[in-house]
């Protein structure tokens, strides 16, 4: 995706995403607590944030969390009872956003996203967005380790062209240790800033 110069000349060091429309996707993961620094620091850099949350994700942290630092409603089904979200379907969605940044991105995310799943609204986004996708995966070391999710990683780097950033290695919250842990929000924010950068 081309990135108009114009729009990325001229901000102050502390709003490198200002103008900037992104859509943050959030998986089932105890790395949602993190997902929620990710979205204030989106917003902190100037961007515009939408979140949309897995039902899954709903269980380990509440939209309103979501809803209170991006200054959006927070959009989880597919087909929203409200008729205020009805109209937001997920092409609107996915054509309107200049970044899909999805962190954390669980394994049963990957995998579906892999497949071309349109199962959720999330995963419809994936499927439809033009924009650069960049996910940080978080999930048990062995499920990181499993040939599956590997398989699926290089799918989605290889042909969706998709940016993976991490995951770190060290303590995970099921007690064991080795890679699987969501990179640190400020590692996500300086990825998307270097993607809508040009990087």
């Amino acid at each position: 995706m081309s990135v108009d110069k114009a729009s990325t000349q001229g901000h102050s060091h502390g709003a490198p995403l200002s103008g900037r429309r992104i859509l943050h996707g959030v998986c089932g993961s105890i790395a949602a607590y993190k997902g929620a620094e990710v979205c204030r620091q989106l917003v902190k850099a100037g961007a515009e944030v939408q979140v949309v949350m897995t039902r899954a994700a709903t269980r380990f942290v509440a939209p309103l969390t979501f809803q209170a630092l991006s200054s959006h409603p927070v959009l989880v089904e597919m087909f929203p009872d409200d008729a205020g979200g009805a109209a937001l379907t997920h092409i609107t969605l996915a054509r309107g956003a200049d970044l899909v940044v999805v962190a954390p991105a669980s394994a049963d995310l990957i995998a579906r996203a892999a497949c071309g799943r349109a199962d959720d609204l999330l995963a419809c986004v994936l499927l439809a967005t033009t924009a650069p996708v960049l996910l940080a995966p978080a999930m048990n070391p062995a499920m990181w380790a499993h040939p599956m999710t590997r398989e699926n990683v290089e799918r989605l780097s290889a042909r969706a062209g998709h940016r993976i950033v991490g995951p770190a290695e060290g303590d995970t919250a099921c007690g064991e240790e080795g890679p699987g842990r969501m990179v640190e929000p400020a590692a996500v924010l300086e990825r998307a800033v270097a993607l809508l950068s040009g990087g």
